[in-house]
């Protein structure tokens, strides 16, 4: 059998419940506040926000080192342009250029 003896006073028996009361009003508060729609909705944009900037820090980083290598490619350390290289892309890219105007050039006439 369970001891139902309480060594406690009258007053301590009082004091004990108002603390109790005041703990499960706060405790009730917090959960009013946690399960709030704004606070609910407030969660989430702040979650969605932080993947974004996630996932556009990665971008960030994955076109950074992209564009590091073309740089390296096209320059040389020393920041001098690398024209063995440079020359022949700009002739292809004036080729193409070229081509796609003959072609609307066709069309039209």
């Amino acid at each position: 059998m369970a001891d139902t003896s309480d060594s406690r006073t009258p007053v301590q028996i009082e004091a004990d419940i108002k603390r109790r009361r005041e703990t499960l009003a706060e405790t009730l508060d917090e959960i009013g506040v946690r399960v709030h729609p704004k606070t609910i909705v407030g969660d989430a944009k702040a979650k969605v926000a932080a993947n974004i900037d996630h996932t556009l820090g990665r971008a960030y980083v994955g076109v950074n080192r992209v564009v590091g290598d073309v740089k390296g490619r096209f320059v040389r350390e020393d920041g001098a342009p690398r024209l063995e290289r440079i020359v022949p892309v700009a002739l292809v890219a004036v080729g193409l250029v070229g081509l796609l105007a003959l072609g609307t050039r066709r069309r039209k006439g």
